[in-house]
């Protein structure tokens, strides 16, 4: 592992802004569900899209569905489902095909988290995950019934904090991170990524391989990003200091 600087205040300047929700823009929860949007966060997102006239996007593992719900109509687009699926700035949704074996996968979830308290079982429209940081002493049960169902439906088994995922297979956040960087908007400008999980990883890679970079967020660990942020609270305090220095 590498020290890695915070990243200036000045990272956003003809830069195009993509961010991951959860572990970024606000802390981890046992569920879901748990997490809000407050007004603070809503109107930064608000202000960090018109000062980049329109050049911000979420990259997520929830749903575009789920984080729609969180910021209401939101005016940026989406990639939700580690890429599968993505909300564009025109109000296009496109979306992969969800898999029957996906409903025999929930089930079986679900079975395992009935006989392990404290496991959550997250169902998306692409991909089901159990979650287990409530009990982690579950997660080698989880991450074995989660291998096993993935080899036997062909699925991608996707790892994160203390969580697994099955889902399908064919996107990740550097794909949609890609994907985006071709709308009109986007165009020839750098991308900034800032993630705090494994997942973030290929987006990562993705904003460096277009010239540009990504943020870690959290505690250090090997990463292809150029800077960190401590956590969730420093992130938005550098968001707030980087918009403000957009209108200098």
């Amino acid at each position: 592992m590498t020290h890695l600087p915070p990243p200036p205040a000045d990272l956003l300047r003809d830069a195009a802004l993509f961010l991951d929700f959860d572990g970024t823009l606000v802390e981890l929860a046992e569920h879901p569900e748990a997490v809000a949007v407050d007004a603070r966060l809503a109107a930064l997102i608000e202000r960090l899209s018109d000062r980049l006239d329109g050049r911000v996007a979420i990259i997520s593992g929830r749903p575009v569905s789920g984080i729609r719900a969180l910021f209401g109509d939101p005016h940026f687009a989406v990639s939700g489902s580690h890429g599968l699926e993505v909300l564009w700035p025109d109000g296009r949704h496109t979306r992969a095909e969800r898999p029957a074996a996906l409903d025999r996968i929930v089930t079986e979830m679900k079975a395992f988290a009935t006989a392990t308290s404290g496991v959550l079982v997250e169902e998306k429209p692409l991909g089901a995950a159990l979650h287990y940081r409530a009990v982690p002493a579950a997660e080698a049960g989880a991450h074995d019934l989660a291998s096993r169902l993935a080899a036997d439906a062909g699925l991608h088994l996707q790892t994160g904090k203390m969580m697994v995922e099955v889902r399908v297979p064919g996107a990740d956040k550097g794909t949609a991170l890609a994907a985006l960087m071709q709308s009109p908007a986007m165009t020839g400008k750098r991308p900034v990524f800032l993630g705090d999980d494994d997942t973030d990883e290929p987006a990562m890679i993705a904003a460096r391989a277009l010239g540009g970079a990504g943020v870690l967020i959290g505690a250090p660990r090997d990463t292809a990003a150029a800077y960190r942020l401590e956590s969730v609270a420093q992130t938005l305090q550098w968001l707030e200091a980087a918009t403000e220095s957009l209108a200098a």
